[in-house]
């Protein structure tokens, strides 16, 4: 059994989209739209299988997302070594991204740094 894909509502589909084929290689496919119900979203496909559904609605309700709270709370991105870890946590802090943690070594040995996407989710980014 495995985990078929991940989705989450966004406020800028357009611009989730492009944040994840910027900085992770995503491979998306074309905008499914719901002309009824306004709903949008693409399928993003990553190296090894993973999905994530990007999805946007009219109407949404929008809270302060708290990074410590029970639900969703980061997905995390395994791009290969800590030299990349350091080197893709730098180029999201240059181009504005809150870096929450990181780059450092867990307590449970996990070599990671964790930022904020343009709506507040978190991504870690690990070996």
């Amino acid at each position: 059994m495995k985990i078929e894909h991940v989705a989450i509502y966004v406020k800028d589909l357009e611009a989730a989209r492009a944040f994840f084929m910027k900085y992770f290689d995503a491979v998306s496919n074309e905008v499914y739209h719901n002309e009824k119900t306004g709903f949008r979203s693409y399928f993003l496909n990553f190296e090894g299988g993973s999905r994530l559904e990007l999805m946007s609605a009219p109407g949404m309700d929008d809270q302060k997302k708290a990074l410590k709270r029970t639900g969703y709370i980061h997905m995390a991105f395994s791009v290969g070594s800590e030299a990349r870890v350091d080197e893709l946590t730098a180029r999201m802090k240059a181009d504005g991204f809150e870096v929450i943690s990181g780059p450092r070594r867990t307590g449970d040995g996990y070599y990671e740094s964790c930022v904020l996407d343009m709506e507040g989710n978190q991504i870690e980014i690990t070996v």
